[in-house]
């Protein structure tokens, strides 16, 4: 059996920035053997991603470069040169998978599209992660969180009613288009060793976003049947308390939703066992000051975490907003051992997030910090046979 659920696994990872990385990142957690390859002397984007450790804007202390290359191997070649192009071609012959997330027509330009690629490997499987995809009008468009949510029609979705549309928190996207890779490749490698077969698994960002996301899915359904055009972004006039409320150490998100037992819960919570009786009906403007006499000084007097524990006991939905030090020290995660530290040979041991998920036979693991640039040349180009004096030449030519 295996060590890790991935063990034996060869990925090549040409992605870079957030999305990519995160996908080749779980893969190389369970196991597989990722080597990530990078551009001479310039490497990964995220490398100039904050934050950084101690503010030192420095390739090698990105935190969220920390973060997403655990465990990889990581080469430079320039791959417009036609030694590397000849290089990267002898690593496609013994890889699984291959993830890239260029712009589409780059691996093409560079002759090393899928079709060029399976006739050195025909069981390869490659994963192309982009903004809009391989092909269509979009293709070649650049792309951010705010572009993928304006063009999607997410920000129509978000925000307050009297106010102008937002979009949604930075980089979620990048995340889930990260799973969705993962995912799909999974169902690649399956088929290339169930089957014997390689393809190429088109990924486009645009699109997740209009298939797995709460109510707005929901809502581009409902325009197909009837034309609807609904917008949801709808304030809950007149019920208290609900949004962000101050308490006595910061902040809690309450969402007393408009039902009888919610308000029924209140009451106790509050340790106003009448509340039900004193306040019918919750939507009363008019009673919004009497009512708030009732339960701010209630919020200021607890702290976050005692008002979270009191709504689990009393069924009320109130939830505490954590700093990310509140996160670290929390019991819960801590009693999971769900930190992990890490040492760097530049940053040094901290507590980075752990395992996405748990698997007792062939788990999760921390087999090596995110890699240095170029860190693993000697032994990636020393199995292709390349000796010492071959990586003295190809760093002359600017090969790697």
């Amino acid at each position: 059996m295996p060590d890790q659920a991935l063990s034996g696994v060869r990925v090549l990872d040409l992605t870079w920035h957030i999305a990519g990385p995160y996908c080749t990142k779980l893969f190389a957690d369970f196991g597989a053997d990722v080597i990530k390859i990078e551009k001479p002397g310039e490497g990964d984007p995220a490398r100039n991603m904050g934050p950084f450790f101690n503010n030192d804007p420095h390739p090698e202390k990105s935190l969220l470069f920390l973060h997403l290359n655990t465990n990889k191997k990581s080469i430079t070649l320039n791959l417009k040169t036609d030694t590397g192009k000849k290089i990267f071609r002898e690593l496609v012959r013994d890889a699984d998978l291959l993830v890239e997330s260029f712009s589409p027509r780059v691996m093409p330009g560079l002759g090393l599209d899928y079709e060029t690629l399976e006739k050195i490997n025909p069981k390869l499987v490659m994963v192309s992660l982009s903004n809009f995809g391989q092909t269509g009008p979009y293709r070649d468009y650049k792309a951010s969180e705010l572009i993928i949510n304006g063009m999607g029609g997410k920000f129509l979705d978000m925000g307050l009613p009297e106010r102008e549309p937002q979009r949604g928190a930075a980089n979620t996207y990048q995340y889930q288009a990260g799973n969705t890779a993962a995912t799909a490749a999974m169902f690649g490698l399956y088929a290339a060793e169930t089957d014997g077969i390689g393809q190429h698994i088109d990924v486009s960002i645009f699109e997740l976003l209009n298939t797995s996301l709460d109510h707005w899915t929901t809502n581009l359904v409902a325009y197909q049947y009837n034309g609807q055009i609904q917008v949801v972004r709808e304030a809950v006039v007149g019920l208290f308390p609900n949004g962000v409320v101050r308490c006595e150490d910061g902040f809690v998100y309450s969402f007393i939703f408009p039902g009888m037992a919610a308000w029924l819960n209140f009451g106790p919570m509050l340790e106003i066992p009448d509340l039900l009786q004193r306040f019918p009906d919750p939507f009363d403007v008019e009673r919004r000051d009497e009512l708030e006499a009732l339960w701010v000084p209630f919020f200021f007097e607890h702290n976050k975490q005692e008002l979270m524990e009191k709504a689990q006991a009393a069924g009320v939905s109130i939830t505490a907003i954590n700093t990310p030090k509140d996160v670290v020290e929390a019991p819960h995660f801590n009693d999971r051992n769900f930190f992990v530290d890490i040492e760097h040979p530049v940053t040094g041991k901290f507590k980075y997030p752990g395992a996405p998920f748990r698997t007792e036979e062939m788990p999760w693991k921390v087999r090596s910090p995110a890699p240095l640039l170029g860190q693993h040349n000697d032994e990636v180009y020393g199995t292709l046979g390349y000796s010492r004096k071959d990586m003295v030449q190809l760093r002359e030519a600017g090969v790697i």
